[in-house]
């Protein structure tokens, strides 16, 4: 082995997981590349960067004349993650690819767009000592096909920031400084598991986004950057599509990269059997989905004794069936029987085995499959559901009757609705209901003579035996493996609809309960309602803080003597609003409240109460956070403290609990777990951000969800603060440990400063630091002069208060300076009325050209200026339903007019809570588009939990407690 040359050597230990060589478009230069040298040698040997080094290494800037003269010389790859260049700091976006003018309405021609390559790039290419490796002749040493067109000629001097600091190295190049160019290299993506289909097309079609916008997309994905980042920051890059749709195309490339990561393993293991043959590769290089991968390699998978068509094959029968096709009139069957041999000693079981072979031929053909599943989609497909035999004779019958519905379904696969799907998914699974899918007997007659007549009509005329042949395989093909995958498809692709409508569902309702309006300035009362353990209580003040906690007993008889005790707390810490959970005993305990509420009991105090979602209050009670922040507090009492902050900063609370405990989802334990984890985690991340916090009082579990945070960088965040004191401004951020430049860039805009607290600090800084000069400057006369201490020189920004990003900071001065304004009165209504003079003459595109930058960055900069101090956006959004009175189920009559809040929102209706203890529900029918608020602006033709209405009753079903309702308006 000794004697061996070193690239033996270094081929034998490459890793398994490499793409095969048939696959890279050099692979024998690519692994002299990667084989191992000594140093010495790799210090002489020219080579291209990789991909990552360019990111981490710095060079220096080349003079533009060198670039200019080496520009044509220069072989560039055609990668497509090439990061994004950077570019002056007024230019203020990011234009990775704009559709053209002459395009619009028009799906851009994505295979024929020759890539453009970004000045920036053009300067990188030429540095350092890889110079000569890009001038020589040779093709360079990688897998990556190289582009032969040539870079483009620097337009003029104006395009490079010359008189600027030069920007610290981001991460990923991108930076979000700058404009870059229109174009990267067209809507091509260079993916690490190259398939036969374009991923950019794919995630379009999948996702019914533009394709230039899938590649921005991809590209932002690739960087690492945040979907609230991207939602709010590149809008002119992703055609202002919202955070749901972001979070879909995100799903959808995961997707699309699992299936080409699996396919990828998958050529390797029969590769490395050596059972892979052209046609394999081709086949599996053209799946889409992960139900064609297993269709495809279901037949190579070990443990299995093979598949009919194998066996054939492996008694030498495939010669026979290739021949049928391409030339019957030499096929002599007869040939091939071999009396001693089982499946060849007769002619019948040679017919047979002829016929395996070429129904696995049809199976696998891409134009066969494509021409069957075109016809289901013209054609009457249904699912269809009924009892099982066994579940009738030996089951619960409360179970059974919860599928009344389903005892006798039938739907057509188009209509079907979301909840229905993963209804009777629930019910198959529990072994009450069967389904099947129904495909009609005239899509399998047109598929066969379509295969008989068109795509597998032989070359030659054939014998009436052959003939007999070729229809039994056909009909073989599409009754024992067409059939059955397209029933996976179909049952696979609706269930997958369904899963994924009902995460989103459940993200939705989130979003809704985790914007509610706070209700600040209040002291509050928390009540967690119990029987035997009583009712806990806690008083807590406007900021949050505990002020008493305390144990009733209001359901045991002693409901008289404890409601002095619930009085004298109320007057004491004066508190007028009541939050009672709506768990154990809430009903009772609401009742009690308002006998009291109603006889002005609680005089000259006037109590209100309202009714909150307990949902994974316990959970929290006892979890590792509530131990830390209220460590002396007795698990049962943190609850009740967890309820009233609900009501006081509902966001702020609620981000504490595991969002599926939350409780406002459907099927939610039915669906796909990570998915919803991901999505539900993407969710609160993105309210989080867009609502802001305050760095200098925000909590450490609020800070982990911003944008571009974890624990860890929220820690040290915290540990900063308190080692330094408060945040002065949004540039000292970079002085914590581990927020690196990206980091910072994902999460600045979310980021509050209040001014009035960061200037009240700054001036007693500065009164501390000039007497401590005064007392120490006869000690230092004569010394050295001492460096400056760090909140020496630390400024407040006014622009810190705003939701505009740091990299816009600069167009955001010239546009004050054009408007002839202060960025101290940022938020006040002379700020408001010069910007409203301004876009009035101008226009908001004109104003845009004029600052070189975009429409989209200049709105942002308006609403920041303009928005006052203190604005939340959950403003816009419902407060609880306060109340002094109740009402029983009992009371309840048709026709009823009632005042309610919506508690959950599915794709069958929406629940509302009336007041009676039973939410009721209002189908979705009776929920139209004239009913609903123009005030607000809707996502959806929908209602969200939160938003209170008003209803009429429809029915009141007393033994099953239901009731029907009727939306009225939206209050």
């Amino acid at each position: 082995m000794s004697s061996l040359p070193r690239r033996v050597k270094s081929e034998a230990k490459a890793p398994e997981d490499e793409l095969p060589s048939y696959l890279n478009s050099s692979s024998e230069s690519e692994e002299e590349e990667e084989e191992w040298e000594p140093k010495s040698k790799i210090a002489k040997k020219p080579r291209l960067l990789k991909k990552n080094e360019a990111k981490s290494k710095k060079v220096a800037a080349p003079r533009p004349a060198v670039a200019r003269k080496n520009v044509k010389k220069v072989a560039v790859k055609k990668e497509m993650d090439v990061s994004l260049p950077i570019a002056p700091a007024e230019e203020n976006r990011m234009q990775l690819l704009k559709p053209k003018k002459e395009d619009v309405g028009t799906k851009p021609n994505i295979l024929n767009q020759k890539p453009e390559v970004p000045k920036k790039m053009e300067i990188k290419s030429l540095q350092g000592k890889n110079m000569k490796s890009f001038e020589s002749d040779e093709k360079p040493s990688t897998s990556i096909p190289i582009v032969s067109n040539q870079m483009k000629h620097e337009k003029s001097e104006k395009d490079f920031a010359f008189e600027e600091p030069p920007f610290k190295k981001m991460k990923s190049a991108t930076c979000p400084e700058g404009k870059p160019v229109r174009n990267l290299g067209g809507n091509k993506i260079k993916e690490e598991f190259e398939m036969n289909w374009d991923i950019v097309q794919a995630l379009s079609e999948m996702t019914n986004v533009e394709p230039w916008v899938c590649a921005n997309l991809i590209r932002l994905f690739q960087e690492e950057n945040t979907i609230p980042f991207i939602a709010r920051y590149r809008k002119e890059l992703i055609n202002n599509l919202e955070a749901d749709a972001l979070r879909e195309v995100q799903q959808a490339l995961e997707e699309l990269r699992t299936v080409a990561k699996k396919t990828h393993t998958m050529i390797q293991k029969l590769k490395k059997e050596g059972k892979l043959s052209g046609c394999a590769l081709t086949a599996l290089l053209n799946c889409r989905t992960l139900e064609e991968l297993d269709h495809v390699s279901a037949p190579y998978k070990t443990g299995s004794k093979g598949t009919k068509a194998q066996r054939a094959k492996q008694l030498g029968l495939e010669p026979a069936a290739l021949s049928l096709l391409q030339n019957p009139m030499q096929l002599n069957l007869f040939s091939y029987v071999r009396p001693n041999t089982k499946g060849l000693s007769t002619i019948k079981e040679v017919e047979a085995g002829v016929q395996h072979i070429l129904a696995d031929i049809f199976a696998k053909d891409k134009d066969t499959l494509d021409f069957i599943r075109k016809l289901c989609q013209q054609r009457y497909i249904c699912i269809q559901s009924a009892l099982a035999k066994v579940s009738s004779k030996s089951g619960n019958e409360k179970d059974i009757d919860k599928f009344q519905l389903y005892h006798e379904f039938s739907c057509n696969i188009k209509n079907i609705q979301h909840h229905q799907i993963l209804a009777i998914n629930r019910g198959e699974n529990l072994k009450i209901l069967t389904v099947k899918v129904n495909i009609p007997d005239g899509v399998k007659n047109e598929f066969c003579w379509w295969c008989v007549n068109e795509r597998w009509r032989p070359k030659q005329f054939l014998k009436p035996e052959l003939m007999s042949i070729l229809r039994n395989s056909v009909e073989d093909a599409y009754k024992r493996l067409i059939y059955p995958l397209l029933c996976r498809e179909f049952r696979s692709k609706l269930t997958s609809d369904a899963e994924k409508e009902s995460v989103m569902m459940f993200g939705r309702n989130l979003r809704q309960l985790l914007l509610t309006s706070p209700v600040r300035g209040r002291t509050l009362m928390g009540v967690d309602p119990g029987y035997k353990h009583g009712c806990k209580l806690a008083i807590i003040s406007p900021t949050s803080q505990i002020l008493h906690t305390d144990v009733v007993y209001l359901h045991s008889g002693q409901g008289f003597r404890e409601a002095e005790k619930i009085k004298r707390l109320l007057l004491q810490y004066n508190c007028s609003t009541v939050v009672i959970g709506n768990g154990t005993a809430c009903r009772e305990t609401e009742a009690y409240f308002a006998d009291l509420i109603m006889k002005k009991y609680f005089a000259p105090l006037d109590v209100v109460y309202c009714i909150v979602s307990e949902a994974g209050a316990s959970i929290y009670s006892v979890s590792p956070e509530a131990c830390k922040e209220m460590p002396d507090l007795d698990p049962n009492l943190r609850s009740a403290v967890s309820i009233a902050r609900r009501v006081q900063d509902p966001l702020a609370e609620l981000v504490k609990i595991e969002p599926k405990h939350i409780g406002v989802g459907m099927y939610q334990h039915d669906v796909s777990q990570t998915l919803l984890k991901a999505t539900l985690d993407s969710v609160v991340e993105e309210c989080v951000s867009f609502v802001g916090v305050d760095i200098n009082i925000c909590s450490e579990i609020l800070l982990r969800h911003i944008a571009g945070l974890n624990a860890n960088r929220a820690k040290n965040i915290i540990e900063w603060r308190e080692k330094n004191g408060p945040f002065i401004n949004r540039e000292q951020l970079k002085e914590v440990k581990g927020l690196g430049p990206k980091t910072f860039q994902q999460c600045a805009g979310f980021i509050r400063f209040n001014q009035e607290y960061i200037k009240n600090f700054c001036s007693n800084k500065k009164t501390e630091l000039g007497s401590h000069a005064l007392l120490s400057k006869a000690v230092a006369q004569g010394k050295k002069k001492s460096k400056p201490t760090l909140c020496a020189f630390q400024q407040p920004n006014p622009l810190d208060q705003t939701c505009i990003h740091p990299e816009s900071y600069s167009i955001a001065m010239r546009f004050l300076s054009f408007i002839g304004g202060n960025a101290n009165d940022i938020g006040k209504s002379d700020m408001q009325q010069k910007v409203n003079a301004v876009i009035q003459k101008e226009g908001l595109e004109g104003t845009a050209k004029r600052l070189n930058t975009t429409v989209h960055t200049l709105q942002l900069i308006i609403d920041g200026l303009t928005q006052p101090e203190g604005f939340d956006i959950r403003t816009d959004f419902d407060k609880p339903d306060f109340k002094r009175s109740i009402v029983c189920f009992e009371d309840l009559s048709v026709g009823a007019v009632l005042t309610g809040k919506v508690e959950n929102a599915t794709p069958f209706g929406v629940f509302v809570d009336v007041g009676v203890g039973k939410s009721g529900l209002i189908p979705v029918r009776n929920i139209t588009e004239a009913k609903l608020s123009k005030v607000k602006k809707r996502r959806s033709l929908g209602l969200g939990p939160g938003e209170r209405v008003e209803v009429k009753v429809l029915n009141v079903d007393i033994p099953r407690l239901r009731i029907t309702l009727d939306l009225i308006r939206v209050l």
